[in-house]
């Protein structure tokens, strides 16, 4: 800047008068929402409040849809999984889930789940398929199957089934005895001392 433009610049500023602060007070959140927007929020926000199912559904790493699915909590002896992995022990349910939309997938899993170890059943069948249908997205309920088997406390270990079972598109799962079950065992084994 030459020593004229400076002298301009000066006389153009000299009405300025300076901010007294430099704040911006936030304007209330969304005024322009109607009555009906706003009951349709808090019944999703009470939606979700209510929701028990803690599966999340965000993006997973997808699998090969022949990938083998394997899982074993620490304290499952290794005879036990080896028995699983093995379908020695009897499937006392089947879940089918083929076709499901993720959504539906994750309710009707953790339902299933929760149910069948509030019923003490120890080993169910998850059929899942492989996903090879959908070329471009191979495997997608199946990588999320193996991820929420993983969240869920009442799954001890969990299996790719035997070919006879459906092989690479389902899964045997092992399930802790319900609370009922260790008190009654614990009942039984007292009595014999």
């Amino acid at each position: 800047m030459s020593l004229s433009d400076f002298d301009l610049f000066l006389s153009s500023m000299e009405d300025v008068k300076p901010i007294n602060h430099d704040t911006v007070t936030p304007l209330a959140s969304n005024p322009s929402a109607t009555l009906a927007q706003q009951e349709k929020r808090k019944a999703a926000e009470l939606s979700l409040a209510n929701d028990e199912n803690y599966l999340q559904s965000e993006h997973v790493e997808l699998l090969d849809p022949h990938a083998l699915l394997s899982f074993k909590k620490d304290g499952v002896q290794s005879a036990v999984f080896k028995n699983l992995r093995l379908a020695k022990y009897q499937v006392d349910a089947t879940l089918d889930l083929h076709g499901q939309l993720l959504k539906n997938a994750r309710t009707t899993l953790f339902n299933f789940i929760t149910d069948c170890h509030q019923r003490n059943i120890r080993v169910v069948l998850v059929r899942h398929g492989i996903g090879i249908k959908n070329k471009a997205k191979p495997g997608i309920l199946k990588s999320y199957v193996n991820k929420w088997l993983q969240a869920l406390p009442a799954v001890l270990a969990y299996h790719t089934a035997l070919k006879h079972h459906g092989g690479s598109g389902a899964t045997y799962v092992l399930l802790k005895k319900s609370d009922e079950k260790k008190h009654e065992n614990r009942e039984i084994h007292a009595k014999r001392y």
